[in-house]
């Protein structure tokens, strides 16, 4: 049973065996925030979705020059490899997570102020397309 305060934070799940769990997403996102806080990381923007197999979700953010940023991404349990790229304006790709695993993460430093997309893709979800989804988030901080 889901409490009302956390109803806003998760949002509602159908019953069934193969849900997202953005709870379980946004609570193991949430430990790599906090482990990051001693290193003189702070939150820039965090977000949790759902993805089936093959969808994405793409994020706008403006980086500032002399910053450096890591992206982080964590599935829940459903997710088995997450991808995450970060493209220019123009839509080049600047850096690619490389792993093969659902907590992908990326480092890097613009060297101008501008605005930049960045992708989550769910390259691999338990079931298929039209099946389940995995919950996933995604926190962008700074140093």
């Amino acid at each position: 049973m889901r409490t009302l305060c956390m109803l806003p934070l998760v949002g509602l799940l159908a019953s069934g065996p193969a849900l997202a769990d953005q709870k379980e997403a946004d609570t193991c996102l949430r430990t790599k925030i906090w482990s990051g806080y001693d290193d003189g990381w702070a939150v820039r923007t965090a977000t949790t979705a759902e993805l089936a197999q093959g969808e994405h979700r793409i994020y706008l953010v403006t980086l500032y020059a002399g910053n450096e940023y890591k992206f982080q991404v964590c599935g829940d349990a459903q997710a088995s490899n997450v991808d995450l790229v970060l493209h220019d304006q123009s839509g080049k790709e600047l850096a690619r997570d490389k792993s093969d695993d659902r907590e992908p993460m990326l480092t890097y430093k613009p060297q101008t102020t501008d605005t930049y997309y960045v992708a989550v893709y769910a390259a691999s979800v338990a079931g298929d397309a039209k099946g389940p989804k995995a919950g996933v988030a995604l926190a962008v901080t700074y140093r």
